[in-house]
């Protein structure tokens, strides 16, 4: 695994970076397209609490960008802007509760069924059809999980680095070999911790400043919510949509999972696993669990360049005209 991980992260960053430029076929003008897409963003009252999500204001098929623990929907505004000036996405990036300015919920409704509301509030208020989902770390799990319930409404899942099956949480690295015989209960969270610390470098690869303009005020709200978040990201490791993955395989959704070669948030082994139970390939890319923050066109490179990602355009576009001709 590690191997063809390896292997295919050079294949992409060859196709999608250096070929281009040696061969001076790179002719998309980086600085200026994803620009020309604005945003709105709104601010909905539900229940008392402030729910926060951006909309692009662009007219075309629909997408939901869906982002990971601790993070925020502006967080993936750069990515959003290439899919939606290179692909012609209008893309919705929401923040999830206690997250990027959303108001928390209460403890007890600080889990994956509340969050996947969240996404049917929007698709119901924005008036969404046939999205494609696209999903990071725990905003994966979420997009599977709306998938499964929403199966004839979903053009496709593209998955990245995602916790839908359990194998991330089983932590046996050196941090918690070394915690558990004093807290065992503690060790696999000190573990996942000292992940996340170690993957944070690949946020320094790329346009540096822009993504610490990106990612800085989203992390710096979220820490004022961290006493409402954390007991969540405990439940996050007790989370199992294994049987989830393969109810929205079997609906012929098409799932493109993507993975860092490097991601040791949620290791390689998670990839494999979830690759299995989806029927799918994983398409390994150069970088770690957050690769898409540091190079927010990394996705679009893989869907306008990249077999793998073609081929997915191709099942998930096949897919949406279906789904408008049954409409």
């Amino acid at each position: 695994m590690n191997t063809r991980a390896y292997r295919e992260a050079v294949q992409v960053a060859w196709r999608t970076f250096a070929e281009p430029r040696l061969t001076n076929h790179h002719t998309r003008a980086y600085g200026e397209r994803h620009a020309t897409v604005q945003w709105d963003v709104i601010n909905v009252p539900r229940s008392g609490r402030n729910f926060r999500y951006r909309v692009t204001r662009n007219d075309g098929p629909w997408a939901i960008n869906i982002h990971g623990y601790f993070a925020g929907g502006s967080m993936y505004a750069r990515e959003s802007q290439w899919l939606a000036a290179t692909l012609g996405w209008k893309v919705v990036n929401p923040s999830l509760p206690a997250f990027g300015g959303s108001d928390p919920l209460d403890s007890e409704d600080m889990d994956i069924d509340h969050m996947v509301e969240h996404i049917e509030y929007i698709v119901e208020e924005l008036g969404i059809e046939c999205p494609i989902l696209v999903g990071h770390s725990m905003g994966a799990a979420v997009a599977i999980e709306y998938a499964r319930r929403h199966p004839a409404q979903v053009a496709g899942v593209i998955y990245r680095d995602g916790i839908a099956t359990p194998q991330w949480s089983v932590r046996d690295g050196g941090v918690a070999r070394l915690v558990r015989p004093f807290a065992p209960g503690a060790a696999p969270l000190a573990d996942l911790l000292s992940a996340v610390a170690l993957d944070a470098p690949d946020l320094l690869i790329g346009h540096l400043t822009r993504t610490v303009r990106a990612v800085v005020p989203e992390l710096a709200g979220n820490v004022r919510t961290l006493v409402r978040s954390f007991p969540f990201a405990a439940g996050l490791l007790q989370l199992d949509l294994t049987s989830a993955v393969r109810e929205v395989a079997s609906a012929g959704i098409p799932i493109y999972p993507i993975w860092g070669c490097f991601d040791r948030v949620v290791p390689l082994e998670t990839a494999e696993a979830f690759g299995d139970s989806a029927g799918a390939e994983v398409q390994f890319v150069p970088g770690g669990h957050s690769w898409m923050l540091a190079r927010p066109a990394g996705l679009t490179d893989l869907l306008t360049e990249m077999p793998s990602g073609l081929a997915f355009m191709q099942r998930a576009t096949a897919r949406r005209d279906e789904l408008y001709s049954l409409t």
